[in-house]
């Protein structure tokens, strides 16, 4: 039997930015316990307490704007339902929805919005917001917007899509990695519950890659940003290390022990062969031969985000998380002191080059998508878009009323707890620029063509470089 799982011990205080570690916790007890109106409450950041609302410039002709999105197959088709019901009820706006590959997405905003013509609204990973804001491709939110997100979401939340004392959009998914595991294969390998600490992974990803069938233990991802780092920086944040030095917004710490010791670590997984290359490929979908091979129970774990549900029920069905597929907790590595994975937002912004009429339709359709009156029984259209994607919402009353279900569902459940530990990844500017540098030190290290140590200490030049020149 698996001795008794670890208890947290008290957490360091790191260097990650973004949402508070508690704010999962505070958004859910804060669900539980009031419904927020329909209605904006809450008092208007003062800084923003002179802009005007959203009602105040009122579209003196129909407008036609646009919403661009990496969202693909029912979640595209839902946005382009709420933009028609949005339409009926307000016949001078048109919304048309544009969807392109999450690769693609950003190129678009940075070369698309810099233009009054191009996508008058998008959802935007929040890495990104610090250098939209920067370069004024993001239009900072009028007064009645900033009240309806402050009276309507979680502290954490707020100061999310809030920098410099400006706020600039609904915040919207919140996802966390944890170790996704089948609970088949652990059965088969004799394995009777999750691993708690990197000793009982190499144990148990021994055992499950002694079933043979090409079956690997442990699965990584490449050819994707994110889905290299993240996953690598979610073990390094249960080892006690992190991607920048504490306090600092341009230094890494890469080369610090703790990250060293886990760069070894995939450096061990991959020289016994309990990690292989060959299956870890993603796409410009972000899914991909990674995606596959876990689905094809070739996999025995895998560190991917909780969005990897709403990927896994068309090809594996509606009972996988009964009978195959659950997540845990990232375990606790040598030097670490709980078990903590990286977690990440989203958020819904305005094109700040769009006219001042096209900018106040948008900010009206973002209202009525984010808002209690879009979606089903109190939901916003948002809510229902992320429940279906195995994500738990931001806005307090989409969790209120999609509780239930958050509660029914093994594996959501298991992620609203881990959310609660969560670390949240840097939202700096040069982060993107970052996370290249950083995966591919990574991926050197997954394909074998260097050690831990070195990809590290390569890393630590790379990402030091990526930040300063991003200044």
């Amino acid at each position: 039997m698996r001795q008794t799982p670890l208890r947290h011990g008290t957490s360091r205080r790191r260097s990650f930015l973004g949402f508070a570690a508690g704010t999962a916790a505070a958004l859910l007890l804060a669900a539980c316990s009031s419904t927020p109106d329909a209605s904006p409450s809450g008092t208007p950041d003062e800084s923003q307490s002179g802009a005007p609302t959203s009602d105040e410039t009122p579209a003196a002709t129909p407008q036609t704007v646009s919403f661009l999105t990496h969202w693909g197959g029912d979640q595209l088709a839902a946005l382009e339902a709420t933009a028609t019901a949005f339409h009926e009820a307000n016949p001078d706006i048109t919304v048309k929805i544009e969807s392109v590959p999450f690769g693609n997405l950003l190129s678009t905003l940075r070369t698309r919005g810099a233009s009054p013509d191009g996508p008058t609204m998008a959802g935007i990973y929040d890495l990104w917001l610090p250098e939209l804001v920067r370069d004024g491709i993001t239009a900072a939110a009028p007064s009645d917007v900033v009240t309806d997100i402050k009276g309507n979401y979680s502290d954490g939340a707020f100061q999310a899509v809030t920098k410099e004392g400006s706020t600039y959009g609904f915040p919207t998914e919140m996802a966390v990695y944890g170790l996704n595991y089948n609970k088949k294969l652990f059965q088969q390998a004799g394995i009777d519950a999750p691993p708690t600490t990197w000793d009982e992974v190499l144990a148990d990803a021994r055992a499950i890659t002694a079933l043979g069938n090409g079956v690997q233990g442990v699965g990584v991802i490449t050819v994707w940003n994110n889905g290299t780092i993240h996953p690598f920086l979610s073990w390094a944040a249960s080892n006690g290390a992190s991607l920048l030095a504490e306090g600092s917004t341009t230094e890494p710490a890469l080369t610090s022990p703790a990250m060293v010791q886990t760069a070894e670590f995939y450096q061990q997984l991959v020289s016994e062969g309990l990690t292989k290359a060959d299956m870890s490929a993603s796409n410009a979908d972000t899914t991909g031969d990674y995606l596959q091979n876990f689905a094809a129970g070739k996999t025995g774990m895998l560190v991917m985000a909780a969005t990897m549900q709403g990927n896994l029920i068309p090809i594996m069905g509606e009972d996988v998380f009964n009978e195959t597929v659950s997540i845990a907790p990232i375990p606790v590595g040598p030097s670490g002191d709980r078990a903590t994975g990286i977690s990440y937002s989203w958020i819904n912004i305005v094109n700040a080059k769009a006219s001042p009429e096209k900018q106040a339709a948008a900010w009206k359709f973002l209202q009525y998508m984010n808002g209690p009156t879009s979606g089903k029984d109190g939901s916003s259209a948002t809510g229902d878009i992320l429940i279906g994607l195995g994500l738990i919402p931001s806005r307090l009353s989409d969790v209120k009323a999609h509780q239930t279900t958050i509660d029914g569902n093994p594996y959501r459940a298991e992620v609203a707890k881990i959310l609660v530990d969560a670390t949240p990844f840097p939202t700096v500017i040069g982060g993107e620029a970052a996370s290249r540098a950083l995966a591919e030190q990574v991926e050197a290290i997954i394909f074998g063509s260097k050690t831990g140590a070195k990809a590290m200490e390569d890393a630590q030049a790379a990402v030091t470089e990526a930040l300063a020149q991003a200044q």
